[in-house]
C-alpha cells in the first residue's frame, strides 16, 4: 500500500487563521504582520538547521513574532502574544481537508509530517477532528533538524517503514517539495491559490494540484 506524507503548516492547516485575532489588536497592518510572521518563521528554520544549532519550531515562531512586531512597528502586550502563539496552536484546517483525508485513509497509508513538534501538532490535529485518520505524525524535531534536509524525508521512510519510491508527499511548500525530490520521494504540490510560483530550479513535482479533492480523484 501507497504510503501518503502530509506536510501540515499550510497544506493541511491555514497558517493564515490568526487573521481575525491580529486584526483586533493591530487593525489594518494584520495582514502584513501575519505574512512576515509566518515567513520569519520558515526562515528561521532553515537558518537554524543550516548554522546546526537547533531550536525546535515553537521557538521559531516566537521569535518570528518578536521580529514581525519590530519590523513592522507594532507594539504587542505580552498577554498579547501569548495569545496568538496559544492561537498558533488551535489553527483551522482548510475546507477540503477532512472529507478528502476520509476518503483517502481507506486506501493509503497516511502520516502527518511536520516541522513542528509532536506534541505541538498532535495538539492541532486533535482540535481540528482529523488526527484519527493518521497511522502517525512524524516531527523532524525527533532528529533535531528541519525540512528540506535530506535526513527529515530519511527520517520519514525509516519510520514509516515505507519505501521511497512508494511514498508521496503532499506540500504545498515549494520548498517541502523539492526537499523531497531531491531524497527522491515522490512529490505532489499543492497550490491553493493557483497564484504560488515554484522555484525555477528545473525541478518539477510529480503533479501540481489546487485542492486535495483533486489529489482524492
Amino acid at each position: 500500500m501507497k504510503t501518503l506524507a502530509f506536510d501540515v503548516y499550510g497544506t493541511l492547516i491555514d497558517t493564515q487563521g490568526v487573521l481575525a485575532q491580529l486584526e483586533d489588536m493591530i487593525g489594518e497592518k494584520a495582514e502584513s504582520f501575519s505574512a512576515t510572521w509566518r515567513a520569519k518563521q520558515l526562515e528561521y528554520s532553515f537558518r537554524k538547521g543550516l548554522m546546526e544549532c537547533y531550536q525546535n519550531f515553537e521557538l521559531c515562531t516566537s521569535q518570528a513574532l518578536n521580529y514581525s512586531c519590530a519590523a513592522l512597528q507594532v507594539t504587542l502586550t505580552d498577554t498579547q502574544k501569548l495569545q496568538l502563539l496559544d492561537a498558533y496552536k488551535t489553527l483551522p484546517t482548510f475546507s477540503d481537508v477532512e472529507e478528502n483525508l476520509r476518503k483517502l485513509s481507506s486506501n493509503y497509508r497516511l502520516f502527518a509530517f511536520s516541522n513542528g513538534t509532536y506534541s505541538a501538532v498532535d495538539r492541532l490535529l486533535v482540535n481540528a477532528g482529523i488526527r484519527g485518520f493518521f497511522i502517525d505524525i512524524i516531527s523532524t524535531d525527533e532528529i533535531r533538524s528541519f525540512k528540506p534536509s535530506p535526513k527529515g524525508y530519511q527520517h520519514l521512510l525509516h519510520t514509516a517503514a515505507a519505501t521511497a519510491s512508494d511514498t508521496w508527499l503532499v506540500s504545498s511548500n515549494p520548498f517541502d517539495v523539492i526537499g523531497a525530490l531531491n531524497a527522491d520521494l515522490n512529490s505532489v504540490w499543492l497550490n491553493r491559490s493557483g497564484k504560488e510560483v515554484f522555484d525555477p530550479w528545473d525541478i518539477f513535482p510529480n503533479a501540481t494540484l489546487s485542492s486535495l479533492a483533486e489529489l482524492t480523484e
